[in-house]
């Protein structure tokens, strides 16, 4: 392969990739599980703070599947994508993301980053981990304050708790 034809596969996977991101919300809001499925491989991997990791395609659509159960209306924004590719066929990336959640009777807004392993898998990327990380999580009502509370990740029902990327005080 020459190199120009090297830039440009990877130049067309790290934008497959990005793609994928956008799939994975777009089919979480629609409660598309069939199209979910497909953005994992066989044997995904996917953890969130709080919560038992699920292993392989099924339990993970399971475990979303019963997450949503209930939720009303949500909406999933990409903040960005940041890829970086290893082999031909595994790659690593951070996607960052806004949500905001129909929880029982509130709306809650939250931030939050998903660390991703990728890996091509029947011609096409998919993610094979993902583990989604709190920056923080908040009630709408109680948004104004929700970056300066040293507990800022409160899901409704929960103890607050410590954003997983809380910030780190220069002397």
């Amino acid at each position: 392969m020459s190199d120009i034809e090297d830039r440009i596969r990877k130049l067309e996977d790290r934008a497959e990739i990005q793609d994928l991101a956008a799939r994975y919300f777009l089919a979480t809001d629609d409660d598309d599980y069939e199209a979910l499925a497909q953005c994992f491989t066989q044997e995904a991997r996917f953890a969130a703070s709080g919560f038992e990791d699920s292993v392989g395609r099924d339990a993970i659509i399971a475990f979303l599947k019963a997450a949503r159960a209930g939720m009303a209306q949500t909406v999933h924004t990409i903040d960005y994508a940041h890829v970086r590719l290893g082999g031909v066929d595994d790659a690593t990336g951070i996607v960052t993301a806004h949500l905001e959640l129909g929880l029982g009777d509130t709306t809650v807004f939250a931030a939050v980053r998903y660390i991703d392993e990728y890996a091509r898998e029947d011609g096409q990327w998919r993610i094979a981990a993902r583990e989604m990380k709190a920056v923080h999580v908040s009630p709408w009502d109680e948004v104004a304050q929700s970056l300066v509370q040293t507990n800022n990740v409160r899901w409704p029902g929960a103890p607050a708790g410590p954003s997983d990327f809380s910030r780190k005080k220069s002397d």
